[in-house]
Order: C-alpha cells, then structure tokens, then sequence
C-alpha cells in the first residue's frame, strides 16, 4: 500500500541525511521525496511517498518524530490533501508526428516549454494518474529524456 507522508523540519545542515538514513538502515524503500523551504525560511516540508502495511507507516511516523529536527509529521489519508507532481518530458517528433504530439499535449493541458527540429520538451503538472497516462502516450512516439519531481501535497484544512 502507497503511503504519502508530510513532514515539516528545520530547515538545517544534515536533516535529510538523517531522513533518508532513517528509511535506509530500517529497509524502507522510498518511492519518491521532494524537499523545499516553506513560507518561512526556517522549514522546509518534506513529502516522502513510501509503501508498506499499516504496521510498517505506524513504526516510520514514530521513527521521523524521533529525528532531531523534525517539527511534524503527517501521514496522509485519500481525500485529506490536494497533491501534484511535475514532469519535463523531452519527446521525439518528426514532421508527421509533430501535430498529434502537441494535440495531446492540449488536451491534458501540459505546455511546450522548448521545440526543436527534432524534438519537443513538454511540461505536465497534475496528479500522478495524469501523469502516468500522458508518459504512456508520449512513450509511443519516443522519449528522448524524462525527469520527475515527484510527489508535493498539503493539506486539505
């Protein structure tokens, strides 16, 4: 089971080291982590997606309140946040395929940030179904380069 996990931390030297190594000597994987200063400089939130039971969630969240640091710590439940992840997909293109790619690109509201002669780098925001079909009907023409940022959520109240 896919997990989502909201954790507010000082915004110091060291934090995600202590984070990642936290997952990494107990055998936790983590499918993906986003970090970034909030509002107030002096936190960064960390959203971390991670699978296992609710056994395993229950031990991590206790193991992230431990860390020196760590000011908070969420698990998310369906329906309780609003998430997006961002995308830059670099597709290939010919003369032919050129119009259907940027056709699709508009009908999932994606943007093309860079055309070249043989090639169009997309960008997608949205949740990460969205996003997982829109790769599915670019991987058909060609992907030359992808990255992810991967999951960020908040809250819903």
């Amino acid at each position: 089971m896919r997990h989502t996990i909201s954790v507010l931390v000082e915004n110091k030297f060291g934090v995600l080291t202590r984070v990642a190594g936290l997952f990494s000597g107990r055998g936790y994987n983590i499918d993906s982590l986003n970090v970034a200063p909030t509002q107030n400089p002096k936190f960064s939130r960390m959203t971390i997606v991670t699978r296992g039971d609710d056994a395993t969630l229950e031990q991590i969240v206790k193991q992230l309140n431990k860390l020196i640091n760590v000011i908070e710590v969420r698990d998310f439940h369906e329906g309780e946040y609003v998430d997006r992840e961002l995308a830059l997909i670099k597709v290939k293109v010919n003369s032919k395929s050129r119009a259907e790619v940027m056709q699709i690109t508009d009908i999932f509201r994606a943007k093309i940030v860079d055309v070249q002669p043989d090639s169009l780098t997309i960008e997608i925001t949205g949740d990460e179904d969205k996003v997982e079909k829109f790769i599915e009907l670019m991987d058909g023409f060609g992907i030359a380069e992808l990255t992810r940022t991967g999951k960020v959520a908040l809250p819903r109240r």
